[in-house]
């Protein structure tokens, strides 16, 4: 109850299981699968300096998959209103890091600019678009693909 008005007030928060966990552990597993390919086109395209940009760029992805994770895991607990400024503010500082990271590099000798680049924006497509197909969107199994069992 508030003091002033003596009114209730409702804080609505979610003490459910956290799919979100379960859901950056899969685009780790698959970001972990695809890595090596990805190295190899760097390497074959680009030599040793690609491959370096290539593994730099796919760390900075991955990373901001975890830290996406964890925040909304963290915020969901607490209130649903800041699980939505949490969701739209920490994208943005997200890439806005992502950016301070890439710049902060940019320079350097093993730095190569096109597999940076096209890592960095393929394979957060591509491990989101890939994780899709496994997320329900379905009330009953949030972010769990439920199994289908004959009867």
């Amino acid at each position: 109850m508030t003091a002033a008005t003596g009114a209730e007030v409702f804080v609505a928060r979610d003490l459910g299981p956290a799919p979100e966990r379960q859901v950056a552990k899969d685009i780790l597993k698959r970001g972990a699968l695809v890595l090596p390919v990805a190295l190899l086109v760097g390497l074959l395209g680009w030599g040793p300096s690609g491959a370096a940009s290539v593994g730099y760029a796919a760390a900075l992805v991955l990373a901001n998959f975890w830290v996406a994770a964890r925040l909304l895991g963290w915020a969901a607990r607490i209130s649903y209103g800041l699980l939505m400024g949490v969701a739209l503010f920490g994208f943005l500082v997200r890439m806005a890091l992502i950016a301070v990271a890439v710049l902060a590099v940019k320079d350097q000798a093993w730095v190569e600019p096109v597999p940076l680049a096209v890592t960095l924006v393929v394979t957060h497509l591509g491990l989101l678009f890939w994780e899709t197909r496994f997320v329900s969107a379905s009330l009953a199994f949030p972010g769990l693909k439920p199994s289908l069992q004959e009867s």
